[in-house]
């Protein structure tokens, strides 16, 4: 006899959605998420979708019923807890449209708990679309099964991040002209940490001294050459996971 199909099959969408989930408890998508997955996936009737809800989860559903402008998931099997990723907040400087996008989803990929945008003097943006931010984590969440979102917080400038940061969190930052290598840095820190990445220009004097003024700032090199802001955000987020996050731990790939 033929083997029974695993259920649900590996290759099943993935969709966040409002929460929180429970078994039996029917969930209506409508929208763009609708469309995607009746027009794109071509659902129907008994297909499995899995989804998540920033709370609970990851959930095996089965589809209901997929109309052209809505479709009802029927959550059966509650698949995965929702992770615990680490203490990391990634606090980046505002780059150009398409480079702080590959930020934003490059960062949620890696396991960053939290995205602080940040506005800096070099600086060639001061604004960030929110839903266009936050639709670009989700979907980035969504093609590497995070079970969890980054928190995304409002742009804020270099001198009320300073003059709020709390004690207990260590603040790595990459100076270009100079600190500690980066490894060696990560490794000697277990606690709650921060990773201050600046804009395509680089931090001025004046915002170089500022941030190590602060006790808690750590300046860390990135190697012998002078990286893009989006390179040294991706490259060095990749180092700590590997250093300190949870890259050791079991999980899927």
């Amino acid at each position: 006899m033929p083997a029974t199909p695993a259920w649900p099959p590996k290759s099943a969408p993935r969709l966040f959605v409002p929460g929180p989930l429970s078994e039996g408890a029917a969930v209506a998508i409508d929208g763009q998420p609708a469309h995607y997955l009746s027009r794109v996936m071509r659902v129907a009737e008994g297909d499995a979708v899995i989804l998540c809800d920033d709370a609970t989860g990851e959930w095996a559903a089965r589809v209901a019923s997929a109309g052209k402008r809505d479709v009802v998931l029927v959550p059966e099997t509650l698949l995965r807890e929702r992770e615990q990723v680490p203490d990391f907040t990634l606090c980046a400087a505002l780059l150009k449209k398409p480079n702080f996008d590959l930020v934003l989803e490059k960062a949620t990929e890696l396991g960053v708990r939290r995205i602080q945008p940040l506005i800096t003097r070099r600086c060639v943006a001061d604004a960030l679309n929110a839903e266009r931010a936050r639709t670009i984590v989700t979907e980035a969440a969504e093609q590497c099964a995070r079970t969890a979102l980054p928190e995304l917080a409002a742009p804020v400038k270099l001198d009320a991040l300073l003059r709020d940061w709390p004690e207990d969190r260590m603040l790595f930052f990459a100076d270009e002209t100079g600190g500690e290598p980066a490894a060696a840095a990560f490794a000697a820190h277990q606690g709650p940490a921060a990773l201050l990445v600046g804009p395509e220009g680089g931090f001025d004097e004046a915002e170089r001294a500022a941030i190590r003024a602060l006790p808690q700032a750590r300046a860390i090199t990135l190697g012998p050459r002078i990286l893009r802001g989006e390179t040294a955000t991706i490259a060095a987020t990749a180092l700590w996971m590997g250093t300190v996050g949870d890259w050791g731990s079991e999980g899927q790939n």
